[in-house]
């Protein structure tokens, strides 16, 4: 194909795309605006269960047969499977966030005054041991993760999968920046 053609073929499939994001949008448009005119002349008031609480006792998605077992389930505090992966995923997630937050405390607090080179050497040796603890807690969260992903019901409540190596990339250039950070500020 030739520039021009591409150029033309982008303009044309520019211009489809205006009209369709006009029509949207005109469209919502006219929606709201049946909707203003409706509160306007009160259709919305005093509808049936106004004022009151939803109540939703029923899931319309679950099987009939299974709704009884759900509901014990519910009454006595348990949660399927993935859900509380679910939540010690989340949990794990904010534990890390806290410990590199907690390190960075630490660093500040090592670089806040000169130090001798054994005070260093400690830190040095704690930084390693930092990443060593971090590299296995994202080893832990990976697993949890793809565990999550396997018995999750549905894709769309899926957790995005990470490599090790990447967020480990990401916290070690976090504390190195912030030491950088540190010692150019003394």
């Amino acid at each position: 194909m030739s520039d021009r053609s591409i150029e033309e073929e982008v303009m044309i499939k520019a211009q489809k795309a205006k009209r369709l994001a006009r029509y949207m949008s005109s469209t919502q448009d006219l929606v709201e605006g049946q909707i203003e005119k409706a509160m306007k002349r009160g259709d919305f008031n005093n509808l049936e269960g106004s004022g009151k609480p939803l109540h939703f006792d029923e899931n319309p998605y679950e099987p009939p047969e299974m709704r009884m077992v759900i509901k014990i389930l519910k009454d006595n505090d348990f949660a399927p499977y993935w859900v509380e992966l679910g939540k010690e995923i989340d949990a794990g997630q904010e534990k890390l966030r806290g410990s590199v937050e907690s390190f960075k405390s630490y660093t500040r607090m090592t670089y806040s005054e000169k130090r001798s080179s054994g005070a260093l050497h400690r830190f040095d040796k704690r930084k390693a041991a930092f990443y060593s603890e971090s590299r296995e807690h994202l080893e832990i969260l990976s697993k949890k993760i793809l565990d999550y992903n396997l018995h999750c019901p549905t894709f769309r409540l899926g957790r995005p999968n990470f490599t090790v190596d990447d967020e480990m990339y990401k916290i070690i250039r976090e504390i190195e920046t912030y030491i950088q950070e540190l010692i150019d500020s003394i």
